[in-house]
């Protein structure tokens, strides 16, 4: 029987369940699964999104896959504290960020097809079961949910049309939640064939203080408990602080069953950019070809190519001078919860040359009087009040916002910081000294910044996940304002995550009191982009620009924003 009829078989009389999407076949997509030992946070995101870039600058389409193991249906309503950032997908996808890291490293736009959490599988296999299409099977783990993941990533070949799928498993191995994954993972490699289906573990070799010396048996417990799994690792990727003796290297190849030549040291490198190219120095892109055998398709392309990217790099290298950014906002005591505008800076800043420096600023300290907002922006060269939610810190925002105003210190507002210049502006350029958003103050009669009527009956029908204004919208550019300029486009689209909107009925009080409302979205009238005129650089924009920012394509709103630091630019 052919593979693509016993992968079909889910009838009763079989114990099978793995579907075939149409038009699949076998071996025509390979898939790399990525898993990780020892501990979370091992680095598995920064290494996939590493790898991605390295097999595309090969000419390899390369198409990724997040798993996470928590039961949300996607990360939408989960808190920054606790998971970093939300990141959005241009359809609206809110999803972990290391989707951020793949679309990054990708230069390219993912779907909600390269997501995957225990609550969308759970949630399409309630919504099958209900319908009947299990043919009156008892639902189980296996097959059934490590047949709808399996299916899922088939499903994914089909269509993205890719040379390679590349799976990063969330979590650690051994975590409860991520088993049925492994599990799927190795009936895939099992249907789909050695040379199709290969193994990367991501480890981390321990260094104990009191010791001084570099100890492999947490690693090799993970390698032990991963192949009791089922999983036979084709590559070890050993993470460390500094690089670890030979002797390691071998100890973790006899406990892995690896080959030495392919048991690798990635230590802490301080330029992430520069790690696709210590990986191809290192040879993993001829390892991973020869075990899929496959071949490079050509150079990149004319984007994302090795010459591209290892200018990148070089600029890197060349930065002579150091610029300060200060980021005022609620979750500053955890960096991940803005990734991506970080990466937006870090991307802008080698093009002149420069180094940014973050100066983490709690709004809440501003607002509650343990720092002068004064003492907060001293020596800064730039503020940016980042997205979120709720009244906690607000005031410290606005202050800070004040402050940039004011003194003409270059100011990006993005999402709620776009709603916040707005308050601040109504409040005092305006002289509508009561103006607020209803977001905090539901009662203000100068709501300058409102909900609109769909989010409303949201919120009345408690609906919270997906439900905000979510993905890509476009936005019409007043002809001459800056964000025109900088942008070099008539149209641009940028990404959402927010309820509340500038209220249409203040329009005209702002710009008659000098804000331009530089960007808009047509089809609502709701405003996209502010900035002032006057001003050396101030623009906000109610979306998060920072999500479609690439090193080798910065978005351009950073670009300005360093460069005006950098130059005292002025368009």
């Amino acid at each position: 029987m052919s593979l693509e009829n016993t992968l079909a078989e889910s009838t009763i009389e079989h114990e099978t369940y793995s579907s075939v999407p149409d038009g699949y076949r076998p071996g025509k997509a390979k898939f790399i699964v990525v898993t990780g030992s020892v501990m979370s946070g091992v680095g598995k995101g920064t290494f996939s999104g590493a790898l991605a870039t390295l097999l595309s600058c090969h000419g390899l389409k390369v198409s990724p896959v997040k798993f996470d193991g928590y039961l949300n249906y996607d990360a939408g309503t989960l808190n920054p504290y606790r998971h970093g950032e939300v990141f959005v997908l241009e359809d609206g996808t809110e999803c972990d960020l290391d989707l951020g890291s793949y679309e990054r490293a990708l230069h390219a736009n993912l779907t909600k097809d390269n997501y995957l959490t225990a609550g969308k599988i759970f949630k399409m296999i309630f919504d099958k079961e209900r319908t009947g299409k299990y043919l009156g099977r008892d639902v189980q783990f296996i097959p059934h949910v490590t047949g709808e993941i399996k299916n899922f990533l088939r499903e994914l070949a089909v269509k993205t049309n890719a040379d390679i799928i590349l799976v990063e498993v969330g979590g650690t191995v051994g975590d409860l939640e991520n088993s049925y994954f492994v599990e799927a993972m190795r009936e895939l490699r099992y249907e789909e064939g050695k040379e199709n289906v290969m193994f990367i573990n991501v480890t981390y070799i321990i260094e104990p203080d009191s010791l001084h010396e570099y100890k492999s048996k947490a690693a090799q417990i993970g390698l032990r408990q991963l192949m009791a799994l089922g999983i036979q690792p084709d590559v070890m990727i050993c993470r460390s602080q500094t690089p670890i003796p030979y002797s390691i290297k071998e100890k973790i190849s006899i406990f892995g069953n690896v080959d030495l030549d392919r048991v690798y040291n990635l230590y802490n490198f301080s330029n992430v950019y520069g790690i696709p190219l210590i990986l191809r120095d290192l040879g993993l892109d001829n390892e991973i070809l020869s075990i899929l055998n496959i071949s490079p398709k050509g150079n990149g392309n004319t984007v994302l190519n090795f010459e591209n990217w290892k200018g990148f790099v070089d600029k890197i290298k060349g930065r002579n001078r150091d610029i300060v950014v200060g980021i005022v906002g609620k979750y500053t005591n955890v960096h991940d919860s803005y990734l991506s505008i970080v990466k937006a800076l870090e991307h802008s800043a080698p093009y002149f040359g420069v180094n940014v420096r973050i100066k983490w600023i709690e709004a809440t300290d501003i607002e509650d009087g343990k720092i002068t907002v004064e003492e907060s922006l001293l020596n800064v060269d730039g503020v940016i009040v980042p997205g979120g939610f709720g009244k906690r810190g607000i005031e410290g925002k606005i202050a800070a916002i004040k402050y940039a105003r004011e003194r003409n210190v270059p100011y990006l507002g993005l999402c709620y910081g776009m709603q916040l210049a707005v308050v601040e502006f109504a409040r005092n350029v305006c002289g509508l000294k009561t103006a607020h958003t209803t977001e905090v103050n539901p009662s203000t009669d100068c709501p300058v910044i409102d909900i609109i009527p769909e989010q409303k009956d949201k919120l009345k029908n408690s609906e919270m996940g997906g439900t905000m204004r979510l993905g890509g919208y476009p936005a019409k550019l007043k002809e001459g304002s800056l964000v025109r300029n900088l942008y070099n486009k008539d149209v641009v689209i940028e990404r959402h995550r927010h309820r509340w909107e500038l209220n249409p009925e203040f329009h005209k009080t702002l710009e008659e009191n000098g804000m331009s409302l530089s960007g808009v979205y047509e089809e609502r009238n709701l405003v996209e982009f502010i900035e002032l005129p006057n001003h050396k650089f101030f623009i906000a924009t109610q979306a998060h620009a920072e999500f479609t920012s690439r090193p080798l394509e910065p978005n351009p709103l950073f670009m300005g924003f360093v460069h005006v630091m950098v130059n005292n630019y002025v368009s």
